[in-house]
C-alpha cells in the first residue's frame, strides 16, 4: 500500500476515536443556565487545577494587556489573590481602571473558567504575611517594599467544561454563567 494512503487512514482512524468522548458528551450536554452550585463547583476544579491563570487589564489607551500570574485559591466568595512588584506596570493599568479578567484553562483543554471581576491593591501587612509564597523571595529584594497585593473580586463567572457536559448555546455559544452581587 501507498504510505500516505496508510498515514491519512491512520490519521482518520485516530480523529474519530479522539471525537468519540466528544460525541457522547454533546449528547449529555446541560442546560446553559446550569444551576449556580454545579458551575461553581466546576469552575472551582479548574482554577485548583490550573497552576497559573491569565490576567487581563487595559492599558492608557483601553487596549487589553495579558500576563501570565501565579493566583492562590479563590476564597468562599470566588475572589482570588495575587502578589506582584509595586513598580509593575499592571499595577498602574488598575490604578486607572481596575476592571480586570482572569482566564484559567482546564488542564486537559476541555474547558475554561473565566472570571471578570474589579481589582484592588492590597498593601496591608498582615495580609501580605498571608499572601506570599517562598518561591516569590527569587522575585523580590525586599517584601516590604517591592511587594503589593492584588484582590480580584468577581461580578462575572463563565464557565466551560466539556467533560462535565458543561457547554454553551449551540448557536450562539453564549457560555453558563454566575452573576456576583457588587458591595
Amino acid at each position: 500500500m501507498d504510505n500516505n494512503f496508510i498515514k491519512l487512514k491512520t490519521a482518520l482512524y485516530l480523529f474519530l476515536i479522539l471525537q468519540l468522548p466528544f460525541s457522547i458528551i454533546a449528547r449529555e450536554r446541560t442546560d446553559p443556565q446550569t444551576d449556580r452550585d454545579t458551575l461553581l463547583s466546576a469552575a472551582r476544579n479548574i482554577i485548583e487545577e490550573a497552576p497559573f491563570c491569565i490576567l487581563i487589564s487595559l492599558d492608557s489607551t483601553g487596549h487589553p494587556s495579558a500576563r501570565i500570574m501565579d493566583p492562590f485559591s479563590p476564597e468562599e466568595d470566588m475572589a482570588i489573590w495575587f502578589g506582584t512588584n509595586k513598580d509593575s506596570r499592571k499595577v498602574l493599568e488598575l490604578k486607572n481602571d481596575p476592571r480586570v479578567t482572569l482566564y484559567y484553562q482546564n488542564a486537559n483543554g476541555a474547558g475554561y473558567a473565566v472570571i471578570k471581576g474589579n481589582a484592588y491593591l492590597v498593601d496591608d501587612p498582615a495580609n501580605k504575611e498571608i499572601y506570599w509564597k517562598n518561591d516569590w523571595n527569587r522575585f523580590y529584594d525586599d517584601q516590604k517594599e517591592n511587594f503589593i497585593l492584588i484582590k480580584v473580586v468577581p461580578y462575572r463567572l463563565e464557565v466551560l467544561d466539556y467533560m462535565k457536559g458543561i457547554v454553551g448555546d449551540s448557536k450562539t455559544w453564549t457560555v453558563p454563567y454566575i452573576e456576583f452581587k457588587q458591595n
